[in-house]
C-alpha cells in the first residue's frame, strides 16, 4: 500500500477543486429541460458599430450603454416603439424584440419570417429591404447590401430588394449548389460566401451522383416512404466539388480553374478585399496536402499557389484567409506546421512576412485587430489547457502579452477602437459572468454575474487534476465528482464518462468543470463520476490529437485505462463495480474498451456507436484512418466485430434509426454478429431520431442510462 501511495502522489497533480455546499435539492432527469438551472446570459449583447457603446436586450427594449459610462443605461427602442413602425409599413408585429445586427452605428438589420428589415437611426425609419423565400434553406446574407443566398432542395437562388434570381436550375438531385460540402469539415460552415460589398456570390457546386443513397426511413407516413441521404463511406466513391462565381448584375456563373484529381477538397474560401480576387484551399483525398491557390474573381483563372502545406499524417485547415483592412496585401493565415496553432503573417502573393504567435500552446480562435493593425487579439491555451484567455500580439515584433486575468475560460469581445472588451467569463466558482474591460484588462463594470444556479441543489465535491500517460511523460487531466453526501468509509460505484476523439474536449475550468447537467445528475444518484481527455482529443497541439493517426481506439484505450488504474487505488472505490459511458466517438470507445478488456467493466452504454470505420463517411474517416484499402491492418484491429466474443458484462447500445452522423448499420451489424455468437445485449432505438436526442427524448435518454446503471451496478 506505500508503494501503491507513492504512485499516487506520483500521478496525482491537483490543478483545481470545486465544491458546492450541500443542499437539500436532488436533480430529477426533467430539470435538464428546467432553463432557470442554466447560467443566466445578456441577449443579443454586442457593440454598436465601431463606437465605445454596446447594446442589449432585456424585457423587450434595447439598451445601450457607454463603455466610458457604464452606469449609465440609455432606451434606445421598445418592442412597442419598433411594432408601430411595423404596422406602419403594413408588416405584421412581432411577439418579441428581435435579434438584431448592427451595419454601423446608425442602422441595424433583423430577420422576420424571411423578410428583412432595415432600421436607420438618423431619420427613424424602418424599410424592408428585402425577403426571400419562407422555404428558403442554407441563408447567406450580405450585410452591406442585405442581399441574400438562400437554397431550395438542390438550387440556388439570390434575394436582392424583394426580387428573387434563380442562380441554377438543376434537375439532378444529385447535384447540388450553395450548400456545405464534406458535412462540415475543414471549418467550412456555409455553402456560399458574399464578396465585400456584396457584388459577387462565390458557392459551391457538389456533384454527389457517384455518391450512393443510404437508406433511411420516414415512418411519420402511414406507410414508411424512403428518405435516402447520400452517405460517402471510407474508401468509397466521393462528392466532386467545384467553386463557382455568380454576378447578379450580369446574371452570369464562372468557376474557377480548381481542375486536379476528382475528390479533392475545397476550403478555407476567401474573398480578396477588393473582390477581384479569390483564395481557396486545394487539399488532396489524402488530407495530407494543401495548395493554397488565388484566382482571379472575373474569369476563374488560376494565378497562383501561394503556399503548400504537407503532413505525412494529415492537413486540416480550420480557418480562411483573414486581411488586414488598412494594408489588403496582407493577411494572417493559422497553420499548425510546427506541431501547435499559430498565426502566421503573409504578403498576399504569398510571401511568409513571419510566424507572429508561437510556442507550446493552440490559439482556438482569432479575435480581431487593434485599430492601426499593429497588433492582433486572439484567444489561447497558453496559460493552461484548462483555461481560455485573451491575449494581444504585436505583428512586428511578435511580443504578446495577456489581456483577461481569473483562472477559467474567457470569450472576450473587443470594441473597434480597442480600448474596451466585454468578456464573457466562466470559471470553477463562476457560471457566467460578462465584465467590461479596458484595453489593459482592467475590470471596470460587472454587466452580470450568475454564480451558481445550483445553489439549492445538493452536488458533490469535483476535483480536476492529472496523471500521466503509460509513456510517463503525457499528463492527462481528469474530472473526479464524488458522490453528494460522500462517506470516506463506503465503496461507491464507478461510471466514467468518455467522448475521447478530436475536436473535443471535456475538461476545462469552467463552471462544473465542463460537466454539466447529467453527470451532476448522476454524482447525486451514489456514482463516482468520472472523466479523462485522452490522446485524440482537442487542444493540446497536433501530436497530441494526431497520435490516433491510422489506428484509432488504441491510444484512446490505454490512456483511459491508466484513468481506471488510478480509480481502482481509490479507498471508497468498488473496482467490482465500474461502468463506462458515451456517445459516438465515445460510443466507440465505450464498447472497444469493454470487449478488449473483459472483466474491467460490469456494465456499459454506448450510444450512436462506430462499430467499424469502414461503415463511416469519407471526410473524417480518411483523415484519421485512411482508406481500407490504405490501412487494413488498422481497420480490422479497430472493428469491433471482431471483439464480440469477449463481451463480458451488461452491455446495453441505443441508437437513433435515422443517424445521418453514425448510420444504423453500426450497431444492427454488431447485432447480428451477438446474436450468431449467442451473446446477449440490451437495445434501445429512438425512431426518427438523428445523431442526438433533443427536449424530451433527452430526458428519456438520460432516465434510459440511469436505469440501466442503477440496475446493474448498485
Amino acid at each position: 500500500m506505500k508503494n501503491a501511495s507513492l504512485l499516487l502522489t506520483a500521478f496525482l497533480i491537483m490543478a483545481g477543486t470545486f465544491y458546492l455546499p450541500a443542499q437539500d435539492k436532488l436533480f430529477t432527469t426533467s430539470d435538464y429541460l428546467n432553463r432557470e438551472l442554466y447560467p443566466k446570459s445578456i441577449t443579443n449583447l454586442a457593440w454598436r458599430g465601431d463606437l465605445d457603446v454596446f447594446t442589449y436586450v432585456e424585457k423587450n427594449v434595447l439598451f445601450q450603454k457607454s463603455a466610458a459610462k457604464p452606469e449609465t443605461m440609455d432606451t434606445i427602442m421598445t418592442l412597442e416603439t419598433l411594432n408601430a413602425l411595423l404596422t406602419g409599413a403594413k408588416q405584421e408585429e412581432i411577439g418579441r424584440f428581435p435579434a438584431i445586427n448592427w451595419i454601423d452605428f446608425n442602422r441595424f438589420y433583423f430577420t422576420d419570417q424571411a423578410k428583412i428589415f432595415r432600421y436607420d437611426f438618423r431619420d427613424s425609419t424602418l424599410t424592408k429591404a428585402n425577403e426571400y423565400d419562407e422555404n428558403g434553406e442554407n441563408v447567406t446574407l450580405d450585410e452591406t447590401n442585405l442581399r441574400v443566398a438562400y437554397t431550395i432542395e438542390n438550387n440556388l437562388f439570390v434575394a436582392i430588394g424583394g426580387q428573387t434570381i434563380q442562380v441554377s436550375d438543376e434537375k439532378n438531385s444529385g447535384v447540388v449548389y450553395g450548400q456545405v460540402p464534406s458535412r462540415n469539415e475543414f471549418g467550412i460552415n456555409a455553402g456560399a460566401y458574399w464578396s465585400p460589398g456584396g457584388k459577387f456570390l462565390a458557392f459551391y457546386k457538389t456533384d454527389q451522383t457517384e455518391v450512393a443513397d443510404y437508406p433511411l426511413v420516414d415512418i411519420d407516413d402511414r406507410i414508411a416512404q424512403a428518405a435516402p441521404m447520400k452517405y460517402p463511406m471510407a474508401g468509397t466513391k466521393s462528392q466532386k466539388v467545384k467553386l463557382g462565381i455568380f454576378n447578379p448584375d450580369l446574371n452570369e456563373v464562372i468557376y474557377l480553374q480548381t481542375e486536379g484529381p476528382e475528390n479533392q477538397y475545397i476550403t478555407s474560401v476567401s474573398w480578396d478585399p477588393s473582390g477581384e480576387f479569390m483564395y481557396a484551399g486545394i487539399l488532396n483525398r489524402d488530407q495530407n496536402h494543401l495548395e493554397m491557390n488565388k484566382y482571379d474573381a472575373k474569369t476563374g483563372k488560376f494565378v497562383s499557389t501561394l503556399f503548400e502545406e504537407k503532413n505525412e499524417r494529415y492537413v486540416e485547415p480550420m480557418s480562411g484567409l483573414i486581411f488586414l483592412e488598412n494594408d489588403a496585401t496582407k493577411f494572417i493565415w493559422q497553420s499548425r506546421r510546427d506541431g501547435w496553432n499559430h498565426l502566421y503573417l503573409y504578403e498576399n502573393d504569398g510571401k511568409l512576412l513571419k510566424q507572429i504567435t508561437s510556442g507550446a500552446w493552440d490559439v482556438t480562435d482569432f479575435s480581431g485587430f487593434d485599430p492601426d493593425e499593429k497588433s492582433v487579439y486572439f484567444h489561447a491555451t497558453k496559460d493552461s489547457p484548462l483555461e481560455r484567455h485573451l491575449y494581444k500580439a504585436e505583428l512586428k515584433s511578435g511580443k504578446t502579452e495577456k489581456i483577461t486575468v481569473g483562472a477559467g475560460v474567457h470569450n472576450a469581445n473587443p470594441a473597434k477602437s480597442g480600448n474596451f472588451f466585454i468578456d464573457a467569463f466562466s470559471s470553477l466558482e463562476m457560471a457566467r459572468a460578462y465584465y467590461l474591460l479596458d484595453k489593459n484588462g482592467e475590470r471596470l463594470a460587472v454587466l452580470k454575474e450568475d454564480i451558481n444556479p445550483y445553489k439549492d441543489y445538493k452536488l458533490g465535491e469535483m476535483n480536476i487534476f492529472s496523471i500521466k500517460a503509460d509513456d510517463s511523460l503525457t499528463d492527462l487531466y481528469c474530472r473526479l465528482i464524488k458522490p453528494a453526501d460522500f462517506d470516506p468509509s463506503k465503496k461507491y460505484p464507478v461510471m466514467i464518462y468518455v467522448y475521447g476523439g478530436p475536436h473535443a474536449q471535456m475538461i476545462t475550468k469552467s463552471w462544473t468543470g465542463g460537466a454539466g447537467f447529467w453527470l451532476n445528475y448522476l454524482a447525486q444518484q451514489g456514482y463516482v463520476v468520472f472523466t479523462l481527455d485522452n490522446r485524440g482529443s482537442a487542444n493540446r497541439g497536433f501530436e497530441f490529437e494526431s497520435i490516433i493517426h491510422r489506428q484509432c481506439g488504441e491510444k484512446e484505450m490505454a490512456d483511459q485505462m491508466t484513468g481506471v488504474k488510478y480509480l481502482k487505488s481509490l479507498g471508497y472505490v468498488d473496482s467490482t463495480r465500474i461502468g463506462i459511458d458515451g456517445w459516438s466517438y465515445g460510443g466507440f470507445l465505450t464498447i472497444s474498451m469493454m470487449l478488449r478488456n473483459p472483466g474491467v467493466f460490469k456494465a456499459g452504454c454506448a450510444g450512436g456507436p462506430v462499430i467499424d470505420w469502414k461503415w463511416y463517411e469519407v471526410m473524417y474517416g480518411e483523415r484519421y484512418m485512411d482508406t481500407p484499402m490504405q490501412n487494413p491492418d488498422g481497420y480490422e484491429k479497430s472493428s469491433l466485430i471482431n471483439y464480440v466474443g469477449d463481451l463480458d458484462g451488461k452491455l446495453l447500445i441505443i441508437h437513433g434509426t435515422n443517424d445521418n452522423t453514425v448510420v444504423w448499420q453500426n450497431s444492427l451489424t454488431f447485432l447480428d454478429e451477438c446474436i450468431n455468437q449467442g451473446k446477449q445485449v440490451d437495445y434501445f432505438v429512438y425512431p426518427g431520431a438523428d445523431h442526438n436526442m433533443r427536449g424530451k427524448a433527452r430526458v428519456h435518454l438520460f432516465d434510459k442510462i440511469s436505469g440501466y446503471f442503477n440496475d446493474y451496478l448498485k
